[in-house]
């Protein structure tokens, strides 16, 4: 049986960063982990270049589509629209702090409004077949992190929602950026570990903070799931540990190895017209805290982005890696030689 059979490894939905190539790129390192769109409003799934905003390979199963949004009949109307362009969930954003967001009565703003979230949600389950769920804060500005985070859980729960996905931080809506709200609230992750206690037949999944996988294996023991951001998207070889730690399946996919698999879509996408800097650019992580990252990082970025740039590029970099570890080992065999 395997040790974590039932849990669930996700990677958030980031805005600007969790495109379709960088979705592609996680598969390679985990057949196992759940990957999340950026946030699309219901408006641009509704009135945008739906082909162009909701494309996706079949290989990135599973994959969730996340939607922003306030208005039941919208919502339920693009969630059926993502189900039928093959999304494995429907999830709803009611954590992101930005100033548009909140502008469009979406986002963390809705942890005032947990009636009409669970209204949403109960709009988007009777649309649907697919599960269906909701990422949130523990509140927002002067909100008791308690009561609203259990409140809007309740409520949802009454409408049908199973699994929730907990950034265990207030997000403070005025006097913060987002990217300040990502790192100054506290976290309270004992709020979401009793969550989880006093609502067990629910799935909650828990969202921040996160570092890394023994981070992430502690939290296991009181949550259903973990929900990795960052780490994930700057360090994203961790991810290709995920299955056989966590799973029992097969061994770590090393970096070499997931950029080798991950050739051939490169390879179709760059004949299709697509920038090798479009999927390249979420790449230049891959190899932290190696001998040679920085060259990697260096011809990737460089490189990358000039006219016609190919996956030779790529290559030079790999070399260059290579080249940086060769010249280390020299340098240990004469150093060990000379003692």
């Amino acid at each position: 049986m395997r040790k974590n059979q039932g849990k669930i490894f996700s990677v958030a939905p980031m805005m600007d960063w969790t495109d379709r190539h960088c979705r592609m790129l996680h598969r390679q390192l985990s057949a196992r982990a759940l990957l999340y769109t950026e946030m699309l409003t219901t408006g641009a799934i509704l009135h945008g270049d739906r082909e162009r905003l909701l494309a996706f390979d079949d290989r990135e199963h599973p994959v969730a589509l996340q939607l922003g949004g306030s208005e039941p009949a919208e919502l339920a109307a693009a969630a059926r629209i993502g189900e039928a362009e093959g999304y494995d969930e429907i999830n709803l954003n009611v954590g992101c702090p930005s100033d548009r967001v909140q502008s469009g009565r979406f986002g963390a703003c809705l942890m005032r409004e947990p009636e009409l979230v669970a209204e949403g949600m109960a709009a988007i389950l009777a649309a649907v077949k697919v599960p269906a769920t909701v990422k949130c804060r523990i509140g927002v500005d002067d909100q008791d992190p308690e009561a609203s985070l259990f409140t809007l859980v309740d409520l949802c729960a009454q409408a049908g929602v199973r699994r929730f996905i907990v950034h265990a931080r207030m997000a403070w809506l005025q006097g913060l950026s987002p990217k300040e709200n990502r790192d100054v609230p506290p976290l309270d992750y004992p709020l979401v570990w009793r969550l989880k206690r006093e609502r067990p037949d629910l799935v909650i999944d828990i969202n921040g903070g996160i570092a890394d996988l023994d981070a992430a294996e502690a939290q296991l023991g009181q949550v259903d799931g973990v929900m990795l951001g960052r780490a994930a998207y700057h360090t994203p070889a961790i991810l290709g540990e995920i299955d056989a730690r966590f799973f029992g399946e097969g061994a770590p996919v090393g970096e070499a190895e997931a950029i080798e698999r991950y050739r051939p879509y490169m390879a179709r996408q760059l004949e299709g017209g697509t920038h090798l800097a479009a999927m390249t650019r979420h790449m230049l992580g891959l190899f932290h805290g190696r001998p040679g990252a920085r060259a990697w990082r260096r011809i990737l970025t460089v490189e990358g982005v000039k006219p016609g740039a190919g996956l030779e590029v790529v290559d030079r970099a790999l070399a260059a890696m290579s080249g940086v570890e060769e010249q280390r080992l020299a340098r240990g065999l004469e150093a060990g030689e000379a003692a």
